[in-house]
């Protein structure tokens, strides 16, 4: 990587500083086939299912959020991220007009829009793909190896796999060829055209399987036409910080976090939490992280730890220095385990009703701790960079300081003994007290 692309990323935007991101994952939340039997219609009688998801715009901002992540909209055979067309809404979502007006619809509301841009790689039914194996030019968009006999399974039947480059050993997914520059202007293209279309953000997903100096060719080229938008990297582990440096993304997944906070309180342990909140102090010196306790890949947090743990999580992840992203139903305390199976994703990727009105009021309870703590949060938006200073420690109970970079400060206590409960004491306010129903 050279200095130039190096010395090419700038400062992040300014408004994320401000933004708290409600994720949604909207084949799932808006009851679209996942995986459509042949000859299934892939749409419905009714309006296209993009629109469902605008009665959860007040929702989103009732609950505090200013900014919407979408998972993959573009058309994909499966679960979206085995993308097809990338300039194409998914015929089971909707159309252009469809995200047109969703996008207004943010915009009216002042709600950041994300999308979700699966450039690691494409689903074998992609027409690049399906040209590549005839030998024409679109082969330097993938990495095929010399016995590929054109075969979009095992290519020759000994097990030695399909003869070309997967996403993890997914014969459905073929990894792009980062290093060619065909791939290069896909991407920057991919990026520019919905940044034009009013998205405001990329989540970039699987940023961990593909080599920095990848994105560090494309962002900087995105960012001459759109230099306020905002760039995540997925990635899960390794070394955030060079990673960062190196792609110049602004800000990659925190799963280190999100590992703790859950084992920690599973296992009445703070003392990995405690560790690791060290290692997000030393991110915090070059980044802000993107910190979350759930998302559409893992097992709910109230599934791994029931609902009174769940919520000391939702009070470390607005206590402490990041960018917060909500995943739809954790602030219901919605239920769901991710499985290692064909689908096993989908109980974690349900179907939202119609409307808010018809959630059930069990979850209410949750959804008035998450706006409580957005609340706080709002008041004190330094929390975006605060240091964390550990004060006290044990098993199961944790008491830390939320230090601002002008020298701000909250205090913080998670108790796991005899019931989990929590305390914030901001200065000039009543301390919030939370005690879950057990």
């Amino acid at each position: 990587m050279t200095e130039a692309s190096r010395a090419s990323r700038p400062t992040s935007p300014s408004w994320i500083d401000h933004c708290l991101w409600w994720q949604v994952y909207p084949l799932g939340a808006t009851g679209a086939p996942i995986r459509p039997e042949p000859g299934q219609p892939l749409t419905d009688s009714g309006a296209p299912r993009l629109d469902r998801l605008e009665p959860w715009l007040d929702y989103a901002v009732e609950l505090g959020a200013n900014g919407l992540a979408l998972g993959p909209i573009f058309a994909s055979s499966t679960h979206g991220y085995d993308t097809i067309d990338h300039f194409a809404i998914d015929p089971r979502l909707g159309d252009d007009a469809a995200f047109d007006r969703l996008a207004a619809a943010c915009r009216d509301r002042g709600l950041a829009l994300m999308l979700d841009g699966v450039l690691n790689h494409v689903g074998t039914e992609h027409p690049l793909f399906r040209a590549a194996h005839g030998g024409g030019p679109e082969r330097a968009y993938f990495r095929f190896s010399d016995s590929f006999t054109g075969s979009f399974t095992d290519s020759d039947g000994d097990g030695r796999g399909p003869g070309y480059a997967t996403f993890e050993g997914h014969e459905s997914l073929a990894a792009l060829n980062h290093d060619s520059d065909e791939v290069v202007d896909l991407a920057i293209r991919v990026l520019t055209h919905w940044l034009d279309r009013g998205a405001t953000a990329w989540r970039l997903d699987a940023a961990y399987a593909v080599p920095p100096a990848f994105w560090a060719r494309v962002l900087p080229a995105v960012r001459e036409r759109h230099p306020a938008a905002w760039f995540l990297g997925e990635v899960i582990h390794g070394d955030y910080p060079a990673f960062v440096k190196d792609s110049t993304v602004d800000s990659v997944t925190q799963y280190e976090l999100w590992k703790a906070t859950w084992s920690s309180l599973a296992d009445v342990n703070f003392y990995e939490l405690d560790w690791c909140l060290t290692r997000h102090n030393e991110m915090l010196d070059s980044f802000t992280p993107a910190t979350f306790v759930g998302n559409h890949d893992v097992t709910r947090i109230a599934s791994r730890v029931g609902g009174a743990k769940a919520a000391l999580a939702v009070v470390l992840l607005m206590t402490v220095g990041g960018v917060p992203t909500v995943y739809y139903g954790d602030e219901q305390a919605f239920r769901g385990v991710k499985a290692e199976t064909i689908g096993g994703d989908d109980e974690v990727r349900p179907a939202l009703p119609l409307a808010p009105a018809g959630l059930s009021p069990m979850g209410g309870w949750m959804m008035r701790l998450h706006q409580d703590l957005i609340g706080l949060r709002r008041r004190h938006p330094w929390l975006v960079r605060a240091r964390t200073e550990v004060v006290s420690l044990d098993n199961p109970h944790l008491a830390y300081d939320a230090v601002g970079v002008e020298g701000q400060r909250l205090h913080v206590s998670l108790s796991l003994d005899p019931v989990p409960r929590a305390e914030v004491h901001a200065p000039g306010e009543a301390p919030l007290i939370v005690e879950p129903p057990q």
